[in-house]
Order: C-alpha cells, then structure tokens, then sequence
C-alpha cells in the first residue's frame, strides 16, 4: 500500500517526509516538470516512477527502462527516488549514471531497452526537475500518455510486484561518444567554440568536437549546478552573446551553445552573430536536399517562413511540413513522415537516417553543422547564412502566464484572429493572408510579416514569436498588433525578453 498523493504540502514537518506531494500541473503535454520541494518531493518522484512502471506494462511494453540524470545538485537523489518506484513496479533498470538526454535515448537502441526515463530540466532554472519517457523509441511521450500517467499517479493506481532489478552500465558515455565519433573525421580544419553554460553537456561536448577534427575552444564547459554565469539556454541572449565574445576573441570558424541537457545546439557565426535556431534549419536544409533529392522536412509553427519560400529549397524539390511545437510532437511526425529531417525554432533537432537514429540531439546537431561547412569550402557560416533570403525575426519571447490559466488565454487569442479574418479586420495595417492554429495561433500577413502565440508546454508562460520577410519595422508592427492583444488578457504578465 502507498499512500495517494497529495498536491500540497509542507515541509519540515511529519507528513513531507512520510507522504507523497505531487501537483498536477506537473504533468505537462509530452513530459513531466516540477520546482523540487515545492511541488513534488522525493516520495511523490517515488510515486512517479511507480505509476510510470504501471503506464509501461499497461502499454503492452516490457517493463525494461533507461535512466539518466543530468547535471544539477538534487538530479541523482531524483533518479534513485524515480528508480525505487519503477524497480517496486517490476521494472528492470538499466542506470547509465549522468548523461546528456540523447545518451539516454541512444542507450535504448544501443542496450535494446524498449523505455526511458531521463530525469532533467533541461533549461529550466535551478529549483526545476522533470522527466522525459518514452515507451516506444525513438519515440517521447504525448499528450495520451501524459494524461494517462497523470490519472495512475495521482489515483495511485499503482500495480506494484516483485521482479524488479538494477544494472549499473560503468562508464557508458564512452559508448555514446565513439558512436558518434565513428564517422570520417573533417577535411576542413574548423576553429569552433563549444559553449555549455556549466552544464552537462560540458562532459561530452569537447572531446566529440575534438574527435570528428574540430580544434576545440572551451567555454563555460566545466560541471558547475549553479550556473554561475548564466542559464544553458541557447534561445537565451545571455549565452549567445558569450558565445559571440568568444568566437571574436578567438577568431572562431563557428560557436556552438549547448542547453542543461544537451538535447540542442545554438549557433553563432564567425562574424559573432548568433543566427535562430530555424534558420540554421534552413542552411542545414538546403545542404541534405542538395545530397538527398525530393527530402522532406518537418519543422514547428515557431520556425521561419523560408521553409516554404525559399528558392534553392524549392529548385531542390524540398517539402516542408509545418507542425506543433514541442520535441515530442515533431520527433513523432518526422517519424510518421519518414522525413529526413525535423526543426524546431527552440534547436531541438531531429535526424533520420543516415543522419540521426530519429531522435533530438545537440552534439549529432552540432557535426551536421561542422559537415555542412565541410561540404563548403572556401565559405563561412556568414557567407552561408547571408545566402539565404533577408528575414527579420525576433527570438523566443516568454510573458508570464499561470499554467492554470495560459491555456485558456491562448483560447480566447485564437478565438480574436479568427474573428477578425472572419470579419476582414486588418493586423498590423494589413489583410489577414494566413492561420494557422495547429498550435495556438500563427497569423500570417499579406506581405508574409507573421506572429505566433502558443502556450509553453514545460512552464508557465506564453510564447511569442514574430518575423517579417519586408523589415525590421514590419517586424516591430507585428510584435506591436501581436502584444496589444494579449495586454487585453491581465492573466499575462511580464516578458523574459523582447525585441
């Protein structure tokens, strides 16, 4: 018997200790995040492994699983909480010690274990922990799984029983770094700044660099869980600016940022001009459908228009897919699809063979970069990056907003474009060309300036993104009209960045 959660309690008393809290709000649309010891405990994580080891077996899976943890002071005591619960389940634990999240996902196919369980934040603040699982590799969970894991745990429908067992796999990252190093190493000597924001990917990130013949510039690349100098987030301006400084000071040929978890890789250029995530897309894009004829990409509703419009992309035969925003939607459609390949404007990226196996990772990111540069020599990535059609466009902005209360805000910012295309209103001075609402709402302008607002599926925030293929003033014109809707919403707050 074990006791049913409860979504609140207090620490430093009896029941924290002896009871286990878990919020539900905690159990978000593809993976599960929470603020350690305020809104989960060690015993509720208990739980959590014991409902997900339920989830398993009720999926029809063998209960054999892939743990991880990544790089934070309280991670390991989360992982060995999360395990008694899936061991109590009957699960068979394979623990590969601290990991990036894709040497979890590679464990899988590497080991032939059909499940995982990464405890991460990926770029989540300190005070954050999660989850990311999966039953069916490469696969993540979706909204069905999470709403079903979120009913077992917090009912306590656990089916707990003996079998359960755990391996320890002594130094697996040596694994994981010589798979990815087995390749022909580069003909282009390539100076290039790996930036990890004392995350955990500062373990790996510089020997795999140095490996494939990168000479290798390390930044912020020493394990520190308190993140001195600033968020490993490379959709941050703070990391891109420091990676910029880098890459001027050492006359780098590229810088390449890694988040908390390693799962993806932001870029600067050699001029020190940090370029999003979408349009490294865009460049990665045109180089495989040069090689592979009529390929097909899948990439989120956050990510440029170029996918569609650009010429080279549309001379090599390209489709592109538009889909939701999130690792486990896109890692799910470009499997569907058979797709080369997936972007997402965030930088998680998705590689079918004879790339990836499938599945986000920031270091198999990271040398399809260094292999495009390889296939163009005489170029830098400014002369790559200049190549394509001039867009403007912001970066992620992030206004606050309760996750109780963003969805229904996203709801009601849909429900207003749709009435005012209904109703021939213009946006921005202009005739509304396009909706998209696949995932919240992207509203597209005659002149092809667009603004997106969706909710965050791993915090409590909006996400707004604008751009615009005219100028930077339409740019401007777009976050404006965008902006004046959601003011209308008190429910929103302040911003984490804007343009």
């Amino acid at each position: 018997m074990f006791p049913k959660p409860k979504p609140l309690l207090v620490p430093n008393t009896y029941a924290y200790e002896s009871e286990p809290m878990v919020k539900a709000t905690g159990f978000r649309e593809y993976d599960a995040r929470w603020l350690f010891g305020k809104e989960i405990n060690l015993m509720g994580v208990q739980a959590l492994g014991m409902g997900l080891g339920a989830l398993i077996a009720e999926l029809g899976q063998k209960q054999e699983i892939v743990t991880g943890h990544d790089f934070r002071g309280y991670s390991a005591s989360i992982k060995y909480a999360l395990m008694t619960g899936l061991m109590a389940a009957g699960c068979k634990v394979h623990d590969i010690g601290l990991a990036v999240t894709p040497m979890a996902y590679f464990a899988q196919f590497d080991l032939d274990v059909p499940c995982v369980a990464m405890v991460t934040a990926s770029h989540n603040d300190n005070g954050w922990t999660g989850v990311k699982m999966g039953a069916n590799k490469p696969l993540t969970f979706g909204p069905d799984e999470m709403t079903r894991l979120k009913e077992i745990v917090l009912n306590a429908e656990f089916k707990n029983k003996a079998g359960g067992s755990y391996h320890f796999h002594e130094n697996y990252p040596a694994r994981y770094i010589a798979d990815l190093t087995n390749r022909p190493k580069l003909k282009r000597k390539l100076k290039v700044v790996a930036a990890c924001g004392n995350g955990t990917a500062g373990a790996f990130a510089p020997q795999v660099l140095e490996a494939i013949g990168c000479e290798v510039i390390p930044l912020d690349t020493e394990l520190d869980h308190t993140f001195p100098k600033y968020n490993p987030n490379p959709e941050d301006m703070e990391m891109l600016h420091a990676i910029r400084d880098a890459v001027l000071a050492h006359k780098a040929d590229v810088g390449l940022g890694f988040d908390g978890d390693g799962d993806r890789c932001g870029v600067v250029d050699n001029t020190g001009e940090e370029i999003f995530a979408d349009k490294v897309g865009v460049m990665l894009a045109r180089d495989m459908s040069a090689v592979h004829r009529n390929a097909e990409f899948v990439v989120d509703v956050k990510s440029t228009g170029l996918f569609i419009t650009d010429p080279v992309l549309q001379q090599q035969n390209a489709k592109t897919t538009y889909w939701k925003t999130g690792h486990s939607y896109m890692k799910r459609r470009t499997h569907e699809l058979n797709a080369l390949a997936g972007f997402e404007k965030s930088g998680h990226f998705f590689f079918n063979a004879p790339v990836g196996r499938g599945y986000d990772d920031g270091l198999v990111s990271a040398i399809a970069i260094c292999e495009m540069l390889d296939r163009a020599p005489g170029k830098t990535m400014a002369d790559l990056k200049e190549a394509l059609p001039k867009t403007w466009s912001s970066p992620t902005m992030s206004p606050h907003c309760d996750d109780e209360k963003k969805y229904g805000v996203v709801e009601a910012v849909v429900k207003h474009f749709e009435g005012a295309r209904t109703k021939g209103d213009k946006v921005a001075g202009q005739p509304i060309r396009d909706l998209v609402t696949v995932n919240g709402v992207r509203v597209t302008c005659e002149d092809g300036s667009w603004g997106l607002v969706r909710a965050s599926s791993n915090k409590p925030e909006l996400v707004v993104v604008v751009e615009s293929p005219v100028s930077k003033q339409r740019m401007h014109d777009m976050f404006d009209a965008i902006n004046l809707v959601l003011k209308t919403h008190p429910e929103v707050g302040a911003y984490n960045q804007t343009i």
